[in-house]
C-alpha cells in the first residue's frame, strides 16, 4: 500500500514539473494577474417608485448592454472596464435603470505581443464578470425588485463584434 502512495506522489510531482514554459507549446502559462478590482461608476434609478412597487407589474422586459474597454496604464498594466447596463420596463413604464462600470487592473503574463489584445479583451472581462453581475443583482434587489441575474456573456463574441465595428469604421474613413 505504501508503494502505491509513493508512485502517486511521484506522478504528481512529475505533472507539476511539466508546467514550465516551453516555446514549442503555444498554450504555455499565458495568464492574467489581477492586481485590483473596483467599481468605477454605479447608478441605480427607480424613476417611478413607489407607484411601480405598490401596483406590482407583469413580467418586465429587460434590455441589457455589455461593453468592454481597456487602456494601458504603464508598461505592462492595463485598466480593463466592463460596463453592464440594464433597463427594465413593463408596458411603457420604466421600472428601473442600472448602469455599472466595473474595472480591474491587470497584467498579462507569458503572452506574445499579438496575443495581448485578445487576452485583455476576452479573459480579463471574463474574470471580472461574476463580481459585476453580483453587484447588479444586489442593486436591483436593494432597489425593491427581484434580483436581476444576468446570464453569462460570451466575451469572444463581444470581442469579435468590436473588431468588426472597428474595421467598418476604418473603411468609412
Amino acid at each position: 500500500m505504501a508503494k502505491d502512495t509513493k508512485k502517486s506522489k511521484t506522478t504528481t510531482s512529475k505533472d507539476v514539473g511539466n508546467t514550465q514554459k516551453s516555446d514549442d507549446n503555444p498554450n504555455t502559462d499565458r495568464r492574467i494577474l489581477v492586481h485590483a478590482q473596483y467599481i468605477k461608476d454605479l447608478s441605480f434609478e427607480n424613476p417611478n417608485a413607489p407607484r411601480v412597487l405598490i401596483e406590482g407589474s407583469t413580467q418586465p422586459d429587460v434590455e441589457i448592454t455589455v461593453n468592454v474597454g481597456a487602456q494601458l496604464i504603464n508598461d505592462d498594466k492595463y485598466e480593463v472596464t466592463l460596463n453592464l447596463a440594464a433597463k427594465a420596463s413593463s408596458k411603457e413604464t420604466t421600472l428601473f435603470l442600472v448602469d455599472l462600470t466595473y474595472a480591474g487592473l491587470v497584467t498579462p503574463e507569458g503572452a506574445h505581443s499579438d496575443e495581448i489584445n485578445p487576452l485583455i479583451m476576452i479573459e480579463a472581462p471574463r474574470l471580472l464578470f461574476p463580481f459585476a453581475r453580483a453587484i447588479i443583482s444586489d442593486a436591483t434587489r436593494d432597489g425593491g425588485f427581484m434580483p436581476l441575474n444576468i446570464q453569462p456573456v460570451d466575451f469572444v463574441a463581444v470581442y469579435q463584434h468590436n473588431l468588426t465595428q472597428q474595421a467598418a469604421a476604418q473603411t468609412k474613413n
